[in-house]
């Protein structure tokens, strides 16, 4: 049996890495993005900000994949910053991609989830959900509704056979990562900084949170919805006294 899967953010990053890895098992992956990757994805270009555009991109998805099993809401950006350095525009700009833009996809998505035997939805969350970082306020208020919200869909929609989880990456070594890096006034210390932060001490590949993506919105997880599964080198449950 092949499952049919819709990642969002597919083009790059840990979207990417999880379109790849789903397909690797194989998957038939629907990669929506703004900048879609071509094959062996079935590629549709969409940006989740716009509803109309958004209902129709997976409904093309569903049609070319012959159905929808799995949703990966993994479409996001980020922002840095306390409450006081973004307007009221940038504000809404951030939560219209990462929160409002995962209701649209998954609202496009549930009547084709609820015709799958194995429907799931992963929603790519954060670290940032959980735990108070420096200069994060409006990327850490999205995460937070991400988490929350998660939550409700799967109390909502457990009954109708679609399992809801979220995966809760720490610092990961991503595109967006190494563009923050780039504009640092050190760029190699500021990797080591972030490093440091984790107790692992090293950043979490794409590839990790990939594979418990995977796992998430496989069969062998039919008893799993409603979990935030952190994958993120420790930094959440983890106290280590300093390193002398």
């Amino acid at each position: 049996m092949s499952l049919k899967a819709i990642v969002t953010g597919g083009g790059s990053g840990i979207g990417l890495a999880v379109a790849a890895l789903l397909a690797e098992r194989g998957m038939k992956v629907a990669c929506l993005d703004v900048h879609p990757p071509g094959e062996p994805f079935i590629g549709i270009k969409v940006d989740v900000t716009d509803d109309v555009w958004v209902r129709a991109a997976v409904a093309e998805a569903a049609d070319r994949l012959g159905g929808v099993d799995v949703l990966v809401n993994n479409a996001g950006i980020g922002a840095q910053g306390t409450i006081e350095d973004n307007p009221d525009s940038e504000w809404q700009r951030v939560f219209d991609v990462n929160v409002f833009g995962m209701v649209r996809v998954a609202r496009a998505a549930l009547p084709y989830l609820r015709k799958s035997q194995h429907a799931a939805i992963v929603n790519t969350c954060s670290i940032a959900a959980t735990a108070g970082l420096p200069e994060r306020a409006l990327y850490s208020a999205t995460k937070g509704a991400v988490l929350s919200l998660t939550l409700a869909m799967a109390a909502d929609h457990i009954r109708e056979g679609i399992r809801v989880n979220c995966v809760n990456p720490g610092t990961a070594d991503t595109p967006w990562v190494a563009r923050l890096l780039d504009s640092a006034p050190d760029p190699e210390a500021e990797r080591a900084a972030l490093n440091a932060r984790q107790p692992m001490g090293r950043l979490v590949r794409a590839e990790e949170v990939a594979a418990a993506i995977a796992y998430l919105v496989s069969p062998e997880a039919g008893a799993t919805t409603g979990t935030a599964l952190a994958v993120d080198g420790g930094m959440q449950g983890l106290r280590l006294r300093p390193n002398h």
